[in-house]
């Protein structure tokens, strides 16, 4: 074995649903003044040409033809060119730092996340609130979203608090508010989409939701996907839809409803192309203002798509006949993209975004507000999303003019977060694969090493609130008359709805850091322990923060397994960055073996 990494007894840190990358942050960033001078303005409604916007201390103090540049301030020549708001993703996601750093570079500098971990999004907005996260797209959350107990968004592993009667709802929203959620997000989602019966909210449910979120404050926004989950919605007064129907065309009066009640929509056309007709934005890694600044990772996340896509009779057409029947009714239409599910990635799914929403009808400058005004307004996020003095210099400068055609927004010359430039270089790529792919580990030198990356460690859900345990050892006398083997017994608890326990191993240089392992085609290990059923999982760049995963079967002797990769649901192994062998599916003890580990 070339490589040693001692077997860790600390529990995995990088929960399977949320890999949580907080990396040290940079030095304070110092807001500079700037001018922006004979440049074209979108101040997230209307144009002025040839303006001057004056910056000062990360905020915009004047905007006209007319404004004086003081002595000794940095300008910038405009000429040519367009400044718009920052970009307001209204669906995302977050899964760490790093997503937020991305989302910056392509111009998206705030986030609304729609269902994270609440600790670290704490974290975040704390940081927000110390002005350190110049090098970011700022963060707003609902935290935890609302759910049935077993329904949509219990499968990703974070502890889900649920809830089934309308009597529940207050004590729900008030301790979501306690944990720091800048909205309520409530799932109305019975899993039709995907021919996956899921349990879900009732109507008195939701309405009861929705009265405790606005009672103290709180916006109340619904996940749909289907029609009538949509009407549901509106009839329980929710104040806006984050997603958009896609299994009929839009009923007839539905759009004049929605607009009497009031409400926004964040479609999310995005995902739902993934989704509904297995396309995806890879196009924009061919668009010379985009591929260039994308990663492999990138480039392989947004030519993704949802393994097996969505139920019959569900279409992308729908989502934006719906979409352009509520933008002719006047109901306010938001940009968002649902990053990073297959097909998406942060800020780069904006801009295919930007055109789909062009093809729902909506004009240049509606698209651009879509992105900018209308998220502010909708979210009541008061200091951004327009270019006027006292709002924050979030700024994204452009070549050309995006107001005859939105797809120009992709010619970004330079973005700004509080007036502070963003770095736009391209990070390093994923890691390439090692020289000697095969053997991972044998385990003959009596510790549990690893040929090649950070090594293994021990992986338990209690970062995720479960209470399953696991323990290793190296025992003697392995497979083919091997030296010694990785043993491997715990009990799988009942904590949660996706449980696991077990032996993690990561082939990069550090935990969860993705390699290329696409020269391999199937994971090769012998097994054996208690007769029963185990799984294994693995993560990779291209599924997001979700694994994907194949069971297989021991018995009480030594035998050998193979998985195909192929035959894990999504895996692309070109960015493989864990490998995790976990008791389960069921709860209970548990104990395997595991030896002579290759991949082929």
């Amino acid at each position: 074995m070339k490589r040693s990494s001692r077997f860790s007894p600390v529990a995995h840190r990088q929960a399977f649903v949320l890999v949580l990358a907080l990396a040290g942050l940079p030095a304070t960033a110092r807001a500079q003044s700037l001018a922006f001078v004979g440049v074209r303005v979108f101040d997230g409604e209307t144009v002025v040409e040839r303006a001057t916007v004056l910056v000062q201390d990360g905020v915009i103090t004047a905007v006209g033809p007319d404004v004086t540049v003081p002595e000794g301030v940095e300008t910038i020549d405009g000429a040519g060119r367009t400044l718009l708001p920052g970009f307001i993703d209204g669906h995302g996601h977050s899964q760490g730092d790093d997503a937020l750093r991305r989302a910056a570079v392509f111009g998206t500098t705030t986030v609304l996340d729609m269902f994270t971990e609440t600790g670290w999004a704490a974290e975040q907005r704390s940081r927000q609130a110390e002005g350190e996260v110049h090098d970011r797209a700022d963060l707003f959350s609902a935290g935890t979203l609302a759910t049935a107990p077993g329904g949509h968004g219990t499968q990703y592993g974070l502890p889900i608090p649920t809830l089934s009667t309308p009597e529940e709802a207050d004590g729900w929203v008030a301790d979501r508010i306690a944990e720091g959620s800048d909205y309520i997000k409530i799932v109305i989602e019975n899993g039709k989409i995907i021919d996956l019966p899921t349990p879900t909210l009732d109507l008195p449910t939701v309405a009861a939701l929705v009265e405790a979120a606005r009672r103290r404050g709180k916006l109340a926004v619904a996940h749909v996907t289907s029609v009538e989950a949509a009407r549901q919605a509106v009839a329980a007064d929710v104040d806006g839809l984050v997603h958009i129907f896609g299994d009929a065309p839009p009923p007839e009066e539905f759009a004049a409803v929605a607009a009497e009640a009031g409400i926004f929509v964040v479609p999310t056309l995005t995902v739902m192309e993934s989704l509904m007709d297995g396309a995806s934005a890879a196009p924009l890694a061919d668009d010379p203002h985009i591929g260039p600044l994308m990663t492999a990772q990138e480039r392989s996340q947004v030519a993704s798509t949802y393994p097996g896509n969505a139920n019959e009779g569900y279409a992308l057409q729908h989502a934006i006949n719906a979409v352009a029947a509520l933008h002719a009714a006047g109901v306010p239409v938001l940009a968002g993209t649902d990053f990073p599910n297959p097909g998406t990635s942060p800020g780069i799914s904006m801009h295919r975004e930007f055109e789909l929403l062009s093809a729902a009808g909506l004009s240049p400058a509606e698209v651009l507000s879509a992105a900018t005004s209308r998220p502010a307004d909708a979210f009541g996020l008061d200091d951004r999303g327009r270019i006027a003095p006292e709002k924050r210099a979030d700024l994204v400068m452009v070549e050309g003019n995006p107001l005859e055609d939105a797809t120009l927004a992709r010619q970004i010359a330079g973005v700004w977060k509080g007036g502070v430039a963003i770095d736009r270089s391209k990070p390093e790529e994923v890691a390439a694969a090692p020289a000697d792919l095969g053997a991972v580990a044998d385990f003959d030198e009596g510790e549990a090493t690893a040929a090649y990356g950070a090594g293994w460690m021990d992986s338990i859900d209690e970062i995720v609130g479960g209470n399953s345990t696991v323990a290793t050892e190296i025992g003697d006398g392995g497979a083919e008359g091997s030296a010694h083997y990785l043993a491997v017994s715990g009990e799988i608890g009942d904590g949660f709805g996706f449980p696991w326990a077990g032996a993690i191993f990561y082939p990069g240089a550090a935990p969860m850091a993705p390699v290329d392992l696409s020269a391999g085609t199937e994971l090769v290990f012998w097994a054996r322990g208690e007769p029963g059923t185990y799984r294994v999982m693995i993560f990779c760049q291209s599924l997001g923060p979700q694994p994907t995963l194949q069971t297989f079967d021991v018995v009480a002797e030594w035998r050998q397994i193979a998985l195909r990769f192929d035959a894990f649901p999504g895996l692309d192994p070109s960015g493989l960055s864990a490998v995790l062998w976990t008791g389960g599916p069921g709860q209970g003890p548990f104990q395997f073996d595991i030896d002579q580990i290759e991949i082929r």
